[in-house]
Order: structure tokens, then C-alpha cells, then sequence
């Protein structure tokens, strides 16, 4: 019986705790944690579990490592309100996926960011055109901000099929339009595209294709 009290009374010790560490590290959502965010909650949390899991084991233990981490995390949180260097160092710099209405893969390839990825984000935004998109910005959150082109704000969305990904025929989204692979090659013929794998990422819709070419020149 003194087991089981013992273990409510650290869960409702270390609840409040955790609670009241959070709340003074500041509110945010959790989209917008930082990786250091991240890493130090979740650090926080596995120390709670554990002090719970082994009761028999002093409670100053993992309070002092919470406690201290709290600090470490209000101290450089400080330092990055007065240091850009060191807010980049700490929550990473936003990359730009679109720039101007081009994807540029490169940036996409160093953020292990696919066109799955991308077309996820950009759907989510009520955004089914990849075409309507000037700048789209991954931000240091993860979070993905799209900033549309102006003269495709007031256009009635529609559907574009994907169906060239990273030089790759999307066979199932042709069959999907009632299209083959003989009619695709035909179309990018006629706009002067013969070789399907320098082509990064190809959709249709509306009878209009959106083409972007591996590694582009701007």
C-alpha cells in the first residue's frame, strides 16, 4: 500500500512541477518548438517517467537535472533575444523550398524534404497548384509558409495531378486523368521536353502543365 501512495504522491508532485517548469519557459505551440525546445521537453518528461517508474530512488535525483535544464533553456533563450548568430545556432535558419515560383532542390535535399512533403504542405494551405506559389518557406519549426502569386489569389483552385516526381512517371495519377505514359511523353515533347528524368516534378491540370526541371538555373 505505501507503494502505491508513494508513487500518486511523485505523479502529482512531478505533474505540478513539470507544469510549472513549461510555463516558465514560455508559451508555445507545440508546431513552433525549436529542436532545442523539443529535445529539452522531451528530456524533462523521460526524467518525470522515470522518477516515477523507480520510486525507490530519491526525488532530489531528477528534480535537480529538470530544474537545471529549465535554467540552461531560459539562459540561452535570453543570450538568442540579444544574438542572431546564436537564435540561428539554436533553432536553425528557415530555408526557402520556392523562390520566385522555382523549387529549388537543392534546398529541399538538404532539409530531407521530398515533393510529397511539399504537395502535403501545399494542400493544407487549400493550395492544389504548385504553379499559384511565388515563395514557400520551411520554417525553423517545421511549419511551411507559402506566400501565393498575385494574379492566382482570386483564381477558383484546381486540381493538379502530379505526374512526373523527381524524374519518376506517376503511373497511377495517369490512369487516374485517363491518360497513359505514350500521351504524357507526346505533351512534354511538344514543350520542348525530351528527357523525363531531368524533369523534378511535372503536374496537369485545368489542360495546363506545371514543369520544373532538376536543379534549375535561375
Amino acid at each position: 500500500m505505501e507503494v502505491y501512495v508513494t508513487i500518486v504522491a511523485r505523479t502529482i508532485l512531478l505533474y505540478f512541477l513539470m507544469v510549472f517548469i513549461f510555463r516558465v519557459m514560455g508559451k508555445r505551440e507545440i508546431g513552433e518548438l525549436s529542436i532545442f525546445d523539443l529535445v529539452v521537453f522531451l528530456m524533462i518528461a523521460e526524467m518525470a517517467v522515470t522518477a516515477i517508474e523507480n520510486h525507490q530512488d530519491s526525488l532530489i535525483h531528477t528534480i535537480m537535472p529538470m530544474l537545471l535544464l529549465m535554467i540552461i533553456q531560459i539562459f540561452l533563450a535570453f543570450l538568442s533575444l540579444k544574438s542572431r548568430k546564436i537564435r540561428h545556432l539554436l533553432d536553425g535558419k528557415p530555408t526557402i523550398i520556392i523562390d520566385r515560383g522555382k523549387v529549388d532542390e537543392q534546398a529541399m535535399r538538404s532539409q530531407r524534404y521530398n515533393f510529397d512533403d511539399l504537395m502535403t504542405h501545399l494542400r493544407q494551405k487549400d493550395i492544389n497548384n504548385l504553379a499559384d506559389v511565388e515563395f514557400a518557406i520551411l520554417e525553423s519549426s517545421g511549419k511551411l509558409s507559402v506566400i501565393e502569386k498575385e494574379s492566382n489569389k482570386k483564381e477558383q483552385p484546381g486540381l493538379q495531378v502530379p505526374l512526373i516526381i523527381d524524374g519518376r512517371i506517376q503511373e497511377e495519377n495517369l490512369a487516374a486523368i485517363n491518360k497513359n505514359n505514350l500521351w504524357l511523353r507526346q505533351q512534354l515533347r511538344q514543350l520542348g521536353y525530351d528527357d523525363i528524368k531531368k524533369i523534378s516534378f511535372c503536374s496537369f491540370g485545368k489542360g495546363i502543365f506545371f514543369i520544373d526541371l532538376k536543379d534549375e538555373q535561375r
